[in-house]
């Protein structure tokens, strides 16, 4: 199975739509996806989200299922260095660092600024869930920090590489036969879910990871012993249709200026 995570186009959050140049960048995206195989498409309920979709869903003349617990992860708090009320992320790395907790898979959402707003882990734990919902329609059924896939047939693949020095993926049936699905999203709800399909707790990579706009983030399963499946990324924040085209990559969310090779 493969996923892909999708931000928003450059955002005008006055609007709660895309820029001039955020609609540039979902008519890119769109040529980009328009080559692939989709099974379903999935959106945000918010606007930015809904206006880059709707780009791609014109050039495939194809429907996305809205989703409402797809929205952006921002509950807001008050951080208790820059006195700022607003998204729970992008503390000051000698604050966020030094919290035991933020490092915790588990107790993340226990540190003292997330509880301001009992929110967030109630949202985390709804986001979590119907994650795992959705994946079980598709045979992915959540066990302890995995995926089995009852419905599969079993399957004995110890390494990477076959004997005769080949990779063992290229031996394999074309993978365009297995579901590829696509959200229309944000940066931290991406992120919310990435923490939850590999076990990473959600600071690290909120604090760790930038996700430009249109930018692609791809997980696939790794099904190769037993009915096991767990996702691995095999792209982060690709923006290879906005280099193709010309169109320069956005910082909006980002505290430095995104590289542009």
């Amino acid at each position: 199975m493969r996923i892909v995570f999708i931000r928003h186009g450059e955002p005008d959050y006055s609007k709660d739509s895309l820029t001039p140049k955020g609609w540039r960048e979902a008519e890119l995206l769109a040529k980009r996806i328009s080559k692939w195989n989709v099974s379903q498409f999935y959106c945000s309920p918010l606007g930015r989200a809904r206006d880059t979709a709707s780009c791609t869903l014109k050039r495939m003349n194809r429907e996305a299922i809205t989703l409402p617990w797809m929205r952006e992860f921002s509950y807001p708090i008050d951080d208790p260095v820059t006195k700022r009320h607003s998204i729970p992320w992008d503390f000051v790395p000698s604050y966020w660092t030094t919290q035991p907790l933020m490092y915790d898979i588990d107790r993340w959402t226990q540190t003292e600024v997330m509880k301001q707003n009992p929110m967030i882990e109630t949202a985390y734990k709804e986001v979590c869930l119907n994650f795992d919902d959705l994946l079980s329609s598709y045979g992915y059924v959540r066990e302890q920090n995995f995926y089995r896939m009852p419905s599969k047939t079993e399957r004995f693949l110890a390494g990477t590489v076959a004997s005769d020095g080949s990779p063992v993926a290229d031996q394999e049936n074309d993978s365009s036969a297995e579901p590829t699905i696509v959200f229309f999203c944000h940066l931290g709800i991406t992120c919310v879910i990435l923490s939850h399909l590999l076990n990473i707790p959600f600071p690290l990579l909120v604090h760790g990871f930038f996700l430009p706009t249109t930018s692609l983030t791809i997980v696939s399963s790794e099904e190769h012993w037993s009915n096991e499946a767990y996702f691995r990324v095999q792209a982060m924040g690709d923006v290879h249709h906005l280099l193709d085209g010309q169109e320069p990559v956005s910082s909006a969310g980002s505290f430095v200026k995104a590289f542009q090779g």
